[in-house]
């Protein structure tokens, strides 16, 4: 599912990302490797890898809370940048490692088209009452 037909306007439509697979135990989203995630140097922004990294958890974070009428934010996040990245694609694999009623911690792997390391990814997800505009959010079907 291309994020831009359900979240116009935003960064990670401006970004390319692409929801691949989005449940409660697991999202997969790729994001492509052009001139909207370069640094000058022509390489991967660090930046790019971890809105990637927090976009894919954070969705993730809302499945797991939007029936109770809450949603998440990032309340932080780390990133250790693993391998450079001038062109193609990476994909990030979020999968929870705690699911509280007040925050979620998810680990994200960005890998590349042959599957190496490209970033390794821990993010904090605060838990809140919904009042944005996502009213609820429903994994895909594979």
């Amino acid at each position: 599912m291309d994020i831009r037909e359900t979240l116009p306007n935003t960064l990670m439509a401006h970004l390319g990302m692409r929801i691949l697979e989005a449940t409660k135990d697991r999202v997969v989203m790729t994001m492509p490797v052009d001139s909207r995630t370069h640094q000058p140097m022509g390489l991967l922004h660090g930046g790019a890898s971890v809105a990637l990294a927090e976009s894919a958890a954070s969705l993730g974070g809302a499945l797991n809370v939007s029936d109770q009428g809450k949603t998440v934010v990032g309340m932080e996040i780390n990133a250790n940048h693993l391998r450079s990245m001038r062109e193609g694609v990476v994909k990030a694999i979020a999968e929870p490692i705690h699911r509280g009623s007040t925050t979620q911690v998810w680990q994200i792997r960005i890998v590349d088209e042959r599957d190496r390391l490209v970033c390794i990814s821990r993010c904090t997800l605060a838990v809140i009452q919904n009042r944005g505009r996502m009213e609820q959010v429903t994994p895909t079907e594979n």
